[in-house]
């Protein structure tokens, strides 16, 4: 199985239209190896911040902004993308069969777990793009909304049922903000190889499992389908920290190469969903296409992605522990280090990390400390290529292993030259090999019980379960 899986047909191929960088590309690789009862030994792309590391810094920002330019689209490329066929491409991730369900939704490492313990598909509903941007600089994101306003103008009318989000964040992104702009193509309704796979996969009376990210964030929109969002919920930090006189503003800049003093940061925006988000109108039309197919749709919104980490954990435990297993070894897992398949058969809990932030990694630490001790906990913090004021530190990671009774172990790898230090998802492969087998696995988990699970767990933190 290749890594990531080729398209055939004539214009620029799916698997190089969506970001190799995005969570979201990474979650679909390793939710369809999970659905087939394979790991993630074959992943081994390396995240471009985590690149040209001997270099000194000067040199090393401009080999890594002439490396994006190299992965992304060009302006002319990304107008002319078919995200019909991307839709496809991403169904056709999962073999020809019948499926007791499947999760849609936003982008998140519970949702893929969720669904490796119900052995269904994930489908998102959304890509992310990197686009060239030819003179930019992280420091100008007027320019930026500018620019990514003309490519989305032609993406979007060639593609009249999506939206675009663009999202300039030099927090998240480094210097890569300067020599590309990031886009978040979202469907405003099914797409028609989403009906397809609904129609033609799920055995009769499948049920059907959205979920939605609802955090918020300021949001400048021209009502023409591109909206432009400074910053991000991802990044760890606040809307507030992105305005001209943040201190922490003038950090984040210095490490991506720019100037404070030249930060030209639009003026208005109101709160709306996130990047990673759902479309209202893809909901509806989801809404329609079970109606039509006889199953029942569920939802689960949940306002952060620790809430559904949690949520998801405790499910997890819960349906080990009703297997007959111990439930008593847990895996904290961040972005790309994720292997649902070797956390199946080794039996483990596993919590999932956002990303390396001091807040993400809070989330992990407020659980933990909520729960029934684990005798045995694995932390793997990946590496997020940059330094940032926003980032967790090694003690706070170390903290979270703390948690664990008896063994107590955070990954030496990726903890060795953190945060800078290149760790591909494979490692994740690697470290949960060494896990002792748990076999065999529990019955596939029942959607009643998932909701009864996540009803039950995630209510007093905010998650609406209907």
């Amino acid at each position: 199985m290749q890594e990531w899986p080729a398209a055939d047909g004539p214009g620029l191929p799916p698997d190089r239209v969506v970001s190799p960088e995005s969570a979201g590309r990474v979650l679909l690789a390793v939710a369809s190896r999970a659905v087939v009862g394979r790991d993630c030994a074959d992943l081994g792309y390396h995240p471009l911040l985590s690149r040209f590391r001997g270099a000194p810094e000067a040199v090393r920002r401009s080999a890594l902004a002439r490396a994006a330019t190299r992965s992304a689209l060009t302006a002319e490329q990304a107008g002319a993308l078919d995200a019909e066929r991307v839709a496809r491409w991403i169904a056709e991730h999962y073999p020809l069969r019948w499926y007791p369900g499947v999760v849609l939704g936003s982008p998140h490492g519970g949702a893929v777990h969720l669904a490796t313990a119900m052995g269904v598909p994930w489908l998102p509903a959304g890509f992310d793009v990197s686009v060239q941007w030819p003179g930019g600089r992280v420091d100008r994101p007027v320019e930026a909304a500018g620019f990514g306003a003309r490519v989305a103008s032609r993406l979007i009318g060639n593609n009249p049922g999506v939206r675009v989000r663009q999202v300039h964040d030099p927090a998240g992104r480094g210097v890569l903000a300067g020599s590309t702009v990031s886009l978040v193509v979202r469907w405003r309704r099914l797409p028609e190889a989403y009906r397809e796979f609904l129609g033609s996969r799920l055995a009769p009376g499948a049920p059907v499992l959205l979920l939605r990210d609802v955090r918020t964030w300021p949001v400048s929109d021209a009502g023409e389908g591109h909206s432009f969002q400074l910053g991000g919920p991802v990044s760890g930090l606040e809307p507030a920290d992105f305005r001209p006189e943040s201190e922490l503003l003038g950090q984040v800049l210095r490490v991506a190469g720019g100037d404070g003093a030249s930060w030209d940061a639009p003026q208005g925006g109101r709160p709306e969903y996130a990047e990673q988000g759902v479309e209202p109108g893809f909901e509806s039309s989801l809404l329609d296409r079970v109606r039509e197919a006889g199953s029942p749709l569920h939802r689960v919104l949940f306002p952060g992605p620790d809430a559904l980490s949690a949520a998801v954990a405790d499910v997890y435990r819960s349906w080990l522990r009703g297997a007959g297993k111990s439930g008593d070894r847990c895996v904290v897992e961040c972005g790309r280090l994720i292997d649902p398949w070797q956390v199946l058969r080794a039996g483990l809990v596993p919590y999932w990390c956002e990303n390396a932030t001091t807040r993400s990694v809070a989330g992990a630490e407020w659980w933990l400390a909520g729960s029934t001790p684990f005798s045995s906990l694995d932390v793997l913090p990946e590496p997020p290529g940059l330094r940032s004021p926003a980032l967790a530190g090694l003690p706070q990671w170390l903290a979270v292993a703390s948690f664990g009774r008896r063994r107590r172990a955070v990954d030496r790898v990726a903890a060795r030259g953190y945060p800078v230090t290149s760790v591909a998802t494979r490692h994740a492969t690697e470290v949960l090999r060494n896990q002792p087998y748990d076999l065999p696995a529990p019955a596939p988990l029942r959607m009643v019980e998932a909701l009864a699970g996540l009803r039950a767990s995630g209510t007093p933190q905010g998650l609406l379960v209907c």
